[in-house]
C-alpha cells in the first residue's frame, strides 16, 4: 500500500499527553500514537475498554502532535514504554503520517526500553531504527488460514505476511515473539501445524491470550459463530513447547 493512498476516515486531533502510566505487566508507560484502528477486528476489546463506540471505531484518529509531545515528556520518564497497547501502533494509517516512526526515533535517542505490538508487516518499513533497540517486538498471529483472518480481522495483514514480518524482525537480532490472541476454536485441529509455523520464524517465544468474553465483543463474536477454546490453547501450548518454544500466558 502506497502512503499518498491511504485515505481511511480518519479525525487529525491533538493530544494533551502521550504518554499514559500503564498497569500492563512489564509495562510502565503506554503511547498510542492513533486512536481507533482500522483492522477491524471483531474481538478487539479495546473500544469497550476506552468507553468508544465500536461503530466508529474505525475512525482513526490522528494524534498530530504526539512527537512533540513525546519530547517534552521525556524527562520524567524512566522504565517501559509500552507502544501501542490499545491500538496498531502500524496500522495503514502510519503509512501516510508516520507518527509512530517519529516517537520510535525520539525512544532510541533517549535509550528508551520499548514494547511494541503489532499485526502489520508495516514495521518493517521501520527497521533502520528498530535495529539495536532494547525490548520486546510482538505480532499477533490467530490463524494460518487467509479465510478466516478476513473473517475475524477483516482489514489486517493476512497470516503469511505476519509470519514473515516475525521472521524478519527476528533475523535483524530484535527480541521478539508471537501473541496468539485470542486463542479461537478455528485452530481446532491445526494445533500443531500453527505452532510448527510459528516456530519456523525463530522466534523463541509465544504468548497465549483467550479471548475476553465483554459483552458487546461477545455479540459480535457470536454472530459469526466463533468461540474462544481452552482446549486449543492447551494444545497450542503443548505442541509450541514441543517446538522449543518457551510459552507464557498474557494474565
Amino acid at each position: 500500500m502506497d502512503s499518498d493512498k491511504w485515505n481511511g476516515p480518519h479525525e487529525m486531533v491533538e493530544c494533551k499527553r502521550a504518554l499514559s502510566p500503564s498497569k500492563l505487566p512489564g509495562i510502565d508507560h503506554a503511547l498510542n500514537p492513533y486512536g481507533g484502528c482500522s483492522h477491524g477486528c471483531l474481538y478487539c476489546y479495546a473500544p469497550e475498554l476506552t468507553h468508544s463506540d465500536w461503530m466508529k471505531w474505525n475512525v482513526v484518529k490522528v494524534k498530530t502532535n504526539i512527537a512533540e509531545r513525546m519530547g517534552k515528556e521525556m524527562r520524567n520518564i524512566h522504565g517501559v514504554v509500552g507502544v501501542g497497547t490499545v491500538t496498531d501502533p502500524y496500522q495503514p494509517a502510519e503509512l501516510r503520517f508516520e507518527l509512530t516512526r517519529s516517537c520510535m526515533k525520539i525512544l532510541k535517542d533517549k535509550c528508551i526500553r520499548v514494547h511494541v505490538h503489532t499485526k502489520s508487516d508495516i514495521i518493517l518499513r521501520d527497521l533502520d531504527i528498530l535495529t539495536g533497540m532494547q525490548g520486546d517486538f510482538a505480532v499477533t498471529i490467530t490463524s494460518l488460514d487467509p479465510k478466516v483472518s478476513r473473517t475475524i480481522e477483516p482489514g489486517a495483514p493476512v497470516p503469511e505476511k505476519r509470519l514473515n514480518t516475525l521472521r524478519e524482525l527476528t533475523e535483524a537480532g530484535l527480541d521478539t515473539y508471537a501473541l496468539v490472541g485470542p486463542v479461537l476454536e478455528t485452530l481446532d485441529g491445526k494445533e500443531k501445524e500453527f505452532a510448527s509455523a510459528v516456530a519456523a520464524t525463530g522466534t523463541k517465544r509465544m504468548y497465549l491470550d483467550r479471548l475476553n468474553e465483554r459483552p458487546l465483543l461477545a455479540e459480535r463474536m457470536s454472530c459469526i459463530g466463533i468461540k474462544g477454546s481452552r482446549t486449543v490453547l492447551e494444545r497450542i501450548r503443548n505442541a509450541a513447547a514441543a517446538e522449543g518454544l518457551k510459552v507464557y500466558d498474557v494474565f
